[in-house]
């Protein structure tokens, strides 16, 4: 008996995805609700589970092809599981004969998602670890049931301890080939859905809004201070860790409050004023980065901020956000300064007016009381619609941010 495997529902006014890997192939035993399919919408990556255990069997719906919700994926063969199950060893043979040493991995391939030896690995992750020569099998995954992200290759890279065994040169030189010259190899690699939309939206707040960002910068030292003096206790009480964004998401919040129009939408002829704050928070994934959205951030205590913060980052990395993580938000802050990012000009999200740039820390000179002494700065970039937001509210929002973070009790006094 058969069973299909259809397009699940994305998500409110999601109708199609793009079918973006394919992490078993025909033949191979499946578990019910195992992963095997991954799907790419306009925001997220989905992965759709089989609904029998089984054995997947045709493939209807090939990589790159977009489909519909409801359209059929594949079939899966009910109760072969346990005839396939014998054969699964005989695939990898070649590879067991090359690697006699080791044939303990044979053994264990199924539980560890191998296929021919290597592990299921995303085309960027696999790319990354050609390009660095390292062996998969020693690097281990924190992504969904236990895959390798782009974040756990580069850490390997950064630790030296997955260099490739003595079987992988036979591949190496397919990488390695222009020895004797410049490598001029180009690759061609389709674009996703996400980043399609993400081009799409980008390029319409260009030509739509009148775009405009404003400039300061802000003394770090007494919130590092704080961060220093509190950060084992707040972990030991809440469980999560203290960074900065929960600072500079309440004194957004405080100055949204004090400056409505940075936190309100133009619809049709009409201004849209919104008295609670959803803030969009960017989040990197393996993918690139998503923003997800901190729902009534102004309602929140900086622990409940970074608690929400912490849950979106580990969804993320296991590609688990939802439609509903990303709907919505009336503000957005991107932290490029993880990234080593001095200064930037983001672009806007619409129907949203206004996003708050931060860079990285750095210490810099500046003159405090007639003295030069050095203090940690970081930029911070406010770009607006200037339809809607006029110079002196944008940067009379940015110096409360401003104020808020070098003067942290501000956060507390409501100030």
């Amino acid at each position: 008996m058969a069973t299909e495997v259809k397009v699940p529902t994305l998500g409110e006014s999601v109708t199609e995805a793009t079918v973006g890997q394919w992490l078993k192939k025909p033949g191979d035993a499946v578990k019910a609700d195992e992963p095997i399919v991954s799907l790419e919408t306009d925001k997220v990556a989905v992965d759709v589970p089989a609904p029998v255990g089984g054995t997947l069997g045709d493939i209807i719906a090939k990589e790159g092809d977009t489909v519909n919700v409801g359209a059929l994926l594949a079939m899966i063969n009910e109760g072969a599981a346990a005839a396939t199950a014998p054969a699964a060893p005989t695939a990898p043979a070649p590879a067991a004969k090359a690697e006699a040493a080791t044939p303990a991995p044979a053994a264990s391939a199924p539980a560890d998602e191998e296929e021919g030896g290597n592990l299921t690995l995303s085309p960027a992750v696999r790319r990354l670890v050609l390009e660095h020569g390292l062996d998969p099998s020693k690097i281990k995954g924190t992504g969904k049931d236990g895959r390798l992200t782009k974040d756990d290759v580069m850490a390997a890279v950064a630790a030296g301890t997955a260099k490739a065994t003595a079987s992988a040169p036979a591949a190496a030189p397919a990488v390695d080939a222009p020895a004797s010259g410049p490598s001029r190899k180009q690759e061609r690699v389709k674009m996703t859905r996400l980043r399609q939309t993400v081009a799409k939206r980008l390029k319409e707040a260009q030509n739509t809004a009148a775009l405009l960002t404003t400039y300061n910068d802000v003394d770090m030292t007494n919130v590092i201070e704080a961060r220093a003096k509190y950060k084992d206790l707040f972990e030991k009480k809440h469980g999560v860790r203290l960074g900065f964004m929960g600072f500079f998401t309440k004194a957004v919040c405080m100055a949204l409050r004090d400056i409505p129009g940075v936190n309100a939408q133009i619809e049709g002829d009409e201004i849209v004023y919104n008295d609670f704050a959803d803030i969009s928070v960017a989040v990197s994934a393996p993918n690139g980065l998503v923003v997800p959205v901190i729902r009534n951030a102004e309602s929140l205590s900086v622990a409940d901020i970074e608690k929400t913060i912490g849950g979106f980052g580990k969804k993320a990395k296991e590609g688990t956000l939802t439609m509903d993580d990303m709907k919505g938000g009336t503000f957005t802050i991107s932290n490029g300064g993880v990234f080593g990012s001095l200064l930037s000009s983001p672009i806007i999200n619409p129907p949203q007016s206004a996003v708050l740039g931060l860079h990285r820390i750095e210490d810099r000179p500046v003159v405090r009381d007639g003295q030069i002494v050095i203090r940690p700065m970081m930029y911070l970039a406010l770009s607006y619609d200037h339809r809607l937001i006029d110079g002196r509210e944008a940067v009379t929002f940015l110096v409360a941010v401003k104020n808020a973070i070098e003067d942290p009790t501000r956060l507390l006094i409501d100030l």
